[in-house]
């Protein structure tokens, strides 16, 4: 899933300041998963900068709302009314839903971001969300026990460990942190194939040319294709 953080309650508030009706709406899928823009969420801070404009004298009126995803235009639809009543959108989506939300609204109404997109993670445990993927387009987890080398080590290395790695398996970067090529060592091992870890993988090509921006995924046979006839 994509997680995401809300930023700071004081640089919202500073977006949404000059609005005098705001629709904060929230995602019901990623960020509520990792409680961050759900209608939870939404809620609280709805009620909080409801809150912090009456103490400063301005008139403003916060509406809330959650939909399934603001990812895709068939959840969006149905808000754009409501939306265009307003004079702001304070999106608790992830950037991917902040900037679909804007092109469907178009230039009349501003959209504001309330979260900070961090990565493509998992749920550790309860509270605690960490990087697993970085989406790089290139998986190569079928050859390194199913441990991304990309995330999992801190310098990114395609072949490991380095050598800074510490007795205890930790990272020397950050102490705190598993070595990632320990634990793909670890895997490897268990599953039998530690001659697989004397391939040399060649370096990723970083190259944003090559890899394409922005990037897209087509399906053909997905498509909706008019009929020449028609």
């Amino acid at each position: 899933m994509i997680v995401a953080q809300q930023k700071p309650f004081e640089e919202i508030y500073e977006f949404v300041k000059p609005f005098k009706k705001v629709l904060v709406l929230g995602c019901g899928t990623c960020v509520t998963v990792c409680s961050a823009g759900g209608e939870k969420e939404v809620a609280i801070l709805a009620s909080a900068l409801g809150i912090k404009s009456k103490g400063e004298g301005l008139d403003q009126e916060f509406l809330q709302n959650t939909i399934e995803r603001q990812c895709d235009r068939e959840f969006i639809e149905p808000v754009l009314e409501q939306a265009n009543s307003c004079d702001a959108v304070l999106s608790m989506a992830c950037g991917a839903g902040v900037q679909l939300l804007a092109e469907m609204l178009g230039p009349s109404v501003r959209v504001l971001p309330a979260l900070n997109t961090k990565f493509i993670g998992i749920t550790a445990e309860q509270g605690l969300w960490t990087e697993n993927c970085r989406g790089c387009g290139d998986c190569v987890l079928h050859l390194t026990g199913g441990i991304c080398p990309v995330t999992r080590c801190s310098k990114g290395l395609m072949n490991g460990p380095c050598g800074g790695y510490s007795k205890e398996g930790k990272c020397e970067v950050d102490p705190e942190v598993d070595c990632g090529w320990i634990l793909i060592y670890n895997r490897m091992k268990e599953q039998g194939r530690l001659d697989d870890l004397k391939k040399i993988m060649e370096p990723k090509n970083w190259n944003l040319a090559a890899m394409g921006m922005p990037g897209r995924v087509v399906r053909e046979d997905l498509r909706l294709v008019e009929d020449d006839n028609t």
